[in-house]
């Protein structure tokens, strides 16, 4: 008899120590945890189709809108949200007003991206023109060598997706 006891009992704690285990494996494998990945594309270069130039000829001391086009070879829209002189670039004139000075020292067109201009929504898989109204100021003690002078303003785009 005490060996059915001592069966009894052993029969009685592996069923108990199974049923906690179950609970314990049914508990972890409806309520586990884990990591995850996620991924999205990766962004293609937006880029200038055209050059920056200022769309109308500038005069001392005046302003011309700078134009451009933008290509967004993204099947997404992006936003262009900024526009800069290239760095250590300089804006200069055509081969034929080379001697286009400022008796002041200072650059003969300098470049100004109005405030208001930028951001601006380019379709996906579009070329689309851009126009930076005012942003080109030719100085006002420009030489009279820069008559008629087309420049070449060479710009950095930013672009995001939007």
């Amino acid at each position: 008899m005490r060996r059915w006891g001592v069966f009894a009992f052993g029969a009685i704690l592996a069923l108990v120590l199974g049923i906690g285990a179950g609970s314990a494996y049914g508990f972890l494998a409806t309520h586990g945890s884990g990591t995850g990945l996620a991924g999205t594309g990766t962004m293609q270069t937006v880029t200038m189709a055209t050059a920056g130039t200022p769309s109308t000829p500038l005069l001392p001391g005046k302003t011309g809108d700078v134009v451009f086009s933008v290509t967004n070879p993204n099947n997404f829209p992006v936003s262009l949200v900024g526009a800069a002189l290239e760095t250590g670039s300089a804006i200069t004139p055509d081969e034929g007003h080379s001697g286009c000075t400022t008796t002041d020292g200072s650059p003969a067109v300098t470049l100004n991206v109005p405030s208001g201009d930028l951001p601006v929504a380019i379709p996906a898989n579009t070329t689309m023109p851009i126009d930076l109204v005012g942003a080109a100021t030719m100085d006002a003690n420009a030489t009279s060598n820069c008559q008629g002078a087309v420049f070449d303003i060479p710009l950095s785009i930013t672009a995001h997706s939007s």
